[in-house]
């Protein structure tokens, strides 16, 4: 959670971002932020508020961007249906690598119903989702990145390629061969991808 509260004072000034969370640990430093946060049932077990109903409150709420602090169950499926249709947005889960957090966010939507399949979710992860980034503990106790991933976009046979854009050598995080997708993206935004990656001597 702390790394996603840093990568959110990233965020221009400019943006709604509308946060969903099962307890307030986000602290997005932005003038306009909607902060929602789910609700446990009563003792009649009425009044209960999931995540995954945040997430589709948030959509109409026409936020610049979503952010969810941690994904568990089938309200990835919602949060993909929203990136798919070109909302940014960030969240967390818990993998121990990149690469399984990405098998993880397809295998979290058909929880949400027989109706839906592998055959929808793992494109839909493979074009939706740009990076991941994986944060570990290490053996003194300090949590540190130790992978950042790409995913170009293809899928073949229920795999998503994925691009090592920097991973962990003798405990240090180096640059990878990989670069993130949609450098367009980078440019029209002003920023310089190859200085950001340390391509440039």
């Amino acid at each position: 959670m702390s790394l996603l509260n840093c990568l959110c004072a990233a965020i221009p000034a400019r943006e709604r971002v509308v946060t969903c969370e099962e307890v307030f640990e986000l602290r997005v430093p932005l003038p306009d932020v909607v902060s929602m946060q789910t609700r446990q049932p009563n003792l009649e077990g009425a009044g209960e508020i999931p995540l995954r109903r945040l997430v589709k409150e948030a959509l109409r709420m026409r936020p610049s961007r979503i952010i969810v602090g941690e994904v568990r169950q089938e309200e990835c499926l919602d949060l993909l249906i929203a990136l798919n249709s070109g909302l940014p947005g960030m969240c967390t889960l818990h993998a121990n690598s990149a690469r399984e957090a990405v098998v993880k966010m397809c295998t979290l939507p058909l929880l949400a119903g027989e109706n839906i399949g592998t055959a929808f979710v793992v494109p839909t992860v493979a074009s939706s989702v740009d990076l991941v980034v994986h944060v570990g503990t290490d053996v003194s106790g300090h949590r540190r990145v130790r992978e950042i991933v790409g995913l170009p976009g293809r899928a073949e046979n229920g795999v998503i390629e994925t691009a090592d854009i920097f991973t962990s050598r003798d405990g240090r995080l180096v640059r990878a061969d990989g670069y993130p997708p949609h450098p367009d993206r980078f440019a029209a935004l002003g920023l310089d991808l190859a200085a950001l990656l340390g391509d440039r001597s």
